[in-house]
């Protein structure tokens, strides 16, 4: 990628964190900083239960389990804002899941500071982890990523990111879950334990 071509996407960037910062309020994010927290029953915290046997929630359960930015941004395509969600910076050690149906997406080993204020990351956890889909919305053409179980829309990919990839793998905190890697055993996802034993 040219110098042109980066400053161009870096603009692209910040016009859409921008234009979004607009649509919600500071009380918006406040009140899902700790997104976690919002999720009920509906939705299975043990993956062993839940990947061979995953209905999603209907709208309506998703609306009650889920709070107002993780609906937008897993539901209706929509971004929240940088530097003020719930794992930007954050430097613990374990994997990343979709945030409905516990499928695995990413680990913090490939987790790195890239400076946009959302959490990036080099590659999924697993080479058939993601959907990509064209996204057309804005003035030029970007590389969404969807979860393959709960067709939940995460992020986009930019070809901006650091070795040995090239890639930026840009996600939404609002569109996942967090597990620490002293539960990864207990909450069914013990074929990712080794990542963590080297």
């Amino acid at each position: 990628m040219n110098k042109t071509n980066s400053l161009f996407l870096g603009v692209s960037i910040l016009a859409g964190a921008a234009i979004y910062s607009l649509l919600y309020s500071d009380t918006s994010i406040a009140e899902d900083t700790n997104a976690q927290s919002s999720i009920n029953n509906t939705i299975s915290l043990n993956w062993q239960e839940t990947k061979n046997s995953f209905v999603k929630p209907s709208k309506q359960e998703l609306k009650q389990s889920l709070t107002k930015i993780q609906y937008e941004v897993t539901q209706k395509d929509g971004t929240e804002r940088p530097f003020k969600n719930e794992f930007w910076d954050n430097k613990k050690e374990g994997i990343y899941v979709d945030l409905i149906s516990g499928e695995p997406l990413f680990s913090s080993k490939d987790k790195y500071k890239s400076g946009t204020g959302w959490p990036s990351f080099i590659r999924p956890i697993k080479e058939n982890a993601l959907i990509t889909k064209a996204d057309k919305k804005l003035f030029y053409t970007r590389t969404e990523l969807r979860s393959r179980l709960a067709n939940s829309h995460l992020g986009h990919v930019f070809d901006d990111g650091p070795a040995p990839t090239g890639l930026r793998y840009c996600m939404n905190s609002a569109a996942m879950r967090f597990i620490p890697k002293e539960d990864l055993l207990a909450l069914g996802y013990e074929e990712f334990v080794p990542l963590f034993e080297k």
